[in-house]
């Protein structure tokens, strides 16, 4: 499989490419056990489903990791949080009342707590959470998409370079890539077992989500917070928030360079309900690489429709489903190993890089696969081809001015209860 790249990209991956395991071993008394003993303290911040599932992850990797602090925007859901963790895992939870941090400055005070840090927010959050917990020379665990916009990703590459130049282990949620069966997949095509790829497709198509109704106590920003998934500035929209699983893989395949551009369409055809906030409930998206190779990519959320989630790749000599671990054509193959949990896995390679001194970072693959979310999503709002390199540069951003419940969200609704819709051919993106 041939990868050409311009100068330009040639300029980004030396910049950001960051080594899966540094050269450079961490001192383990530095990395870790600050009480001088095998504990790695560990804190979570964000108390939902998957952050409740990445704590017991990580604790499933390493039994002498010890849960200590956790911390979260709501007060209210941290003590079902730390029950269910108590009662999953009673010998590796310790979380006393003065280790529960909750508010939008709780990140910062737990991660003076720990030595490892479980980020698993409303993805928003990701960046700024990640910058801190580097700064302060912790090892982290950082949930998907790693930012919703241009100036995140940036901020995204950033830490991780400088967790790489100070010997921290950073893992990233996308899950597949510790999965066996798509790792072992994955060789094989690059070994040539299709021959020269030429086409890749994604698709991430379900049904609805999941929506909150609005609370007597409800700000604005609280009733966002509660509904994130259905706010952009919050999820990244529907490619940021399921599809850049699959794209990470397509990208995988492709030996991890960006694109040159992207084209994309979407709309809000079903979920048109002002509850659903300001997100597509459709996108389809094309990749152009200077290979030649385009990656087609299609997300869908619409009840009663067609469901796929498949990742099929086609060569000169065959085709490869990557999920389901198989290859047809010349060379046929079907993976027969035993495939461990990879959550699990992700885990037990943060905290395996960190007892052996040896870090690892996958901060090349964070900043790549995030930004063909964020480009995707720029471009289905705008109905315009956007460029790599127009799309690294950008300012487009969405953070608010302030973060507070009393502080107004990026997007709010007009007179009518309705949020603004992007408008492909009208919106425009800096």
């Amino acid at each position: 499989m041939k990868v050409e790249t311009t100068a330009s990209r040639r300029s980004f991956l030396k910049t950001a490419a960051v080594t899966t395991a540094a050269a450079t071993a961490v001192p383990l008394s530095r990395s870790a056990h600050a009480a001088g003993d095998d504990t790695l303290r560990v804190g979570l911040v964000g108390c939902g489903g998957r952050g409740t599932g990445a704590a017991v992850n990580a604790m499933n990797a390493d039994k002498g990791a010890r849960l200590v602090a956790l911390a979260d925007v709501f007060p209210e859901k941290i003590p079902g949080t730390l029950g269910r963790l108590k009662s999953a895992k009673p010998d590796q939870v310790d979380v006393s009342d003065d280790h529960q941090f909750s508010g939008f400055d709780a990140y910062k005070r737990l991660i003076d707590t720990v030595d490892v840090v479980l980020l698993a927010t409303p993805s928003h959050f990701h960046p700024i959470h990640l910058k801190a917990a580097v700064e302060a020379d912790k090892h982290v665990f950082v949930e998907k998409p790693h930012g919703v916009d241009p100036v995140q990703v940036r901020m995204v590459r950033d830490a991780c370079e400088l967790a790489k130049q100070k010997s921290l282990s950073v893992v990233s949620g996308l899950c597949w890539r510790y999965h066996q069966g798509v790792q072992e997949t994955i060789k094989r095509i690059h070994d040539g077992a299709i021959g020269d790829v030429h086409t890749v497709q994604e698709t991430y198509m379900t049904g609805f989500s999941w929506h909150r109704n609005r609370s007597p106590e409800d700000t604005e920003m609280r009733y966002q917070l509660r509904n994130w998934y259905n706010f952009h500035w919050l999820s990244g929209d529907l490619p940021g928030l399921t599809l850049v699983h699959s794209m990470d893989k397509g990208s995988w395949v492709l030996g991890d360079v960006p694109p040159t551009c992207c084209w994309s369409m979407g709309g809000r055809q079903v979920r048109t309900d002002p509850k659903y906030g300001d997100v597509y409930d459709h996108h389809a998206i094309v990749f152009e690489y200077p290979s030649g190779v385009r990656m087609y990519s299609f997300v869908r959320q619409q009840t009663g429709c067609f469901d796929s989630v498949d990742d099929l790749v086609q060569g000169t000599k065959g085709r490869a489903d990557v999920k389901r671990n198989r290859i047809e054509g010349e060379n046929p193959w079907r993976y027969s190993g035993r495939a461990q949990n990879f959550y699990n896995a992700e885990h037990a390679a943060l905290f395996g890089a960190i007892r052996k001194g040896e870090p690892i970072n996958n901060g090349h693959y964070m900043v790549i696969s995030t930004m063909l979310a964020v480009m995707a999503r720029m471009s289905s709002y705008t109905g315009k081809k956007i460029t790599w390199d127009k799309a690294m540069a950008s300012d487009h951003g969405l953070a608010p001015e302030r973060y507070a419940w009393d502080a107004t969200p990026p997007t709010t609704p007009g007179p009518d209860g309705r949020y603004p819709i992007a408008t492909p051919g009208v919106t425009t993106l800096s």
